[in-house]
């Protein structure tokens, strides 16, 4: 009889045999444990006109907690780019490792979550000024999504909406669009950090296209990157985290390409019931037929859910309007940023946190601060994270200035103060005002809004008007 090659081997080095009933229990243990953790499922899906959409999927990435512990969370996020694909690509490949820099080690689960909501804004902004640094002056959205157990978090500059479908067919926006056309919250702040906002004018004769702010003739006042518009173009995202109910929730991320085509709703309707794979693409699908391949169009479709329930189910057409008040639970004001010690009921989502301040100093006075005496003593930059000296040796012709318990670098309290319209401002132009100071705009107009403004008096011209 042959030996098998298991026999042949040294008795030391030969694998022990374990029990049927040994392997049976450990799966058994094995499932239990992951029960009480959600299961992750994605799709994506796009089509390219102009090639400047990025998106990013990081799975299962690894953080350390107090002691010898470790758990894991995803990340999922859609860039937009515009006048190039170059802060997109930047964007991709550098924000997520400075949100983490920007988040103290050894905290427990609990406290990297509420201390992931300003990590987040140090995060934009930090990559925002190292892309401006290079010279490049294209910009990008940012839509990026933290998923941790069923702890959603979203931060978002630009108009890359996200979206979540919850059990009973209700559909909730986790972003706020940074469009002129449509924030007036928006519209104010730009003019009162001294930009313009008014639409492109067709050689005097009347004015086209959505709102824009000018210099630059940008339609967001939000972004990574533009470093050839005014400052008070900022990449201080809005920022909202969520507790899921143990049901789970669908996300959809999506570029302006999906949500020009698509309403909230309707995006969420065309694809329930299907997984996320199907769902993704179905959703670009159902754009393409409305509107057709006017932009680049993106698509994260992320599914989360407990291994022990199953995935949602397609839900009614109708729902009632009143659902939506049991379905999502706001947390009183007083204690919008802190986490739950219990878990959300059966059916309700748990606002934990929401902020859009475009404020520096209101965003991130609690993470960074100088000693009670700010002539002595070192700390460390709250964007940026690098080691300071003595706050007398940091800016001296503005120490006095410091907003108290925020600490910056000169770098980033340069950028903090063009943010909020601090320093000189660039000559404005560009929206067609017909101020006599004006006169000889054409002259040093932007090319690329110069061929814009033709593009569109041809236009104008071949209709008729």
């Amino acid at each position: 009889m042959r030996s098998s090659p298991r026999e042949l081997l040294p008795a030391s080095e030969r694998t022990p045999r374990v029990p049927l009933a040994t392997l049976i229990g450990r799966e058994l243990r094995r499932s239990s444990e992951n029960a009480g953790e959600p299961r992750v499922r994605y799709g994506q899906a796009g089509l390219a006109k102009r090639g400047e959409d990025y998106f990013l999927i990081k799975r299962r990435c690894q953080r350390a907690l107090g002691g010898s512990f470790s758990s894991t969370f995803s990340v999922f996020a859609v860039f937009d780019g515009h006048n190039g694909a170059a802060a997109a690509v930047f964007t991709r490949e550098h924000l997520l490792d400075h949100v983490l820099r920007a988040i103290p080690q050894g905290l427990t689960r609990e406290e990297w979550l509420r201390a992931l909501p300003q990590a987040l804004v140090a995060g934009f902004v930090k990559t925002d000024i190292e892309f401006q640094s290079k010279g490049e002056t294209s910009g990008t959205t940012v839509t990026l999504a933290v998923v941790d157990g069923l702890t959603v978090t979203v931060a978002s500059v630009g108009d890359s909406r996200c979206i979540l479908d919850s059990q009973g067919g209700v559909v909730s926006e986790l972003t706020v669009d940074h469009r002129l056309e449509e924030n007036l919250e928006e519209r104010e702040r730009v003019t009162a950090c001294g930009g313009e906002v008014g639409r492109l004018n067709i050689c005097g004769r009347r004015e086209v296209g959505p709102l824009r702010c000018w210099p630059g003739g940008l339609c967001l006042s939000r972004s990574i990157g533009d470093s050839d518009v005014g400052e008070f173009i900022v990449p201080i995202p809005h920022v909202k985290q969520v507790r899921l109910p143990a049901s789970g929730g669908r996300l959809i991320i999506a570029s302006d390409g999906i949500w020009d085509a698509l309403s909230s709703e309707a995006a969420a309707k065309s694809c329930r019931g299907l997984s996320a794979e199907l769902a993704a693409k179905l959703v670009v699908k159902e754009a393409l037929r409305t509107t057709g391949l006017k932009d680049d169009t993106t698509c994260l479709v992320v599914d989360i859910a407990l291994y022990n329930h199953v995935a949602l189910p397609p839900t009614p057409q109708d729902s009632p309007s009143n659902l939506r008040s049991l379905i999502f639970w706001r947390r009183p004001r007083g204690s919008k940023n802190m986490l739950s010690e219990k878990p959300s009921s059966a059916g309700a989502v748990e606002e934990l946190f929401e902020e859009s301040s475009a404020r520096l100093a209101e965003r991130l006075k609690a993470s960074s601060c100088f000693p009670a005496d700010v002539n002595s003593g070192p700390c460390q930059c709250a964007v940026c994270q690098a080691d300071l000296e003595r706050a007398e040796d940091l800016l001296p012709a503005a120490a006095g200035q410091r907003e108290v318990g925020l600490c910056l670098c000169p770098v980033c309290q340069k950028k903090k103060d063009a943010m909020e319209g601090k320093t000189p401002k660039k000559p404005i132009g560009g929206a067609g005002t017909g101020d006599d100071d004006d006169d000889d705009h054409d002259d040093d107009e932007d090319p690329a809004i110069s061929a814009v403004r033709e593009e569109l008096r041809h236009l104008y011209e071949a209709e008729g008007e």
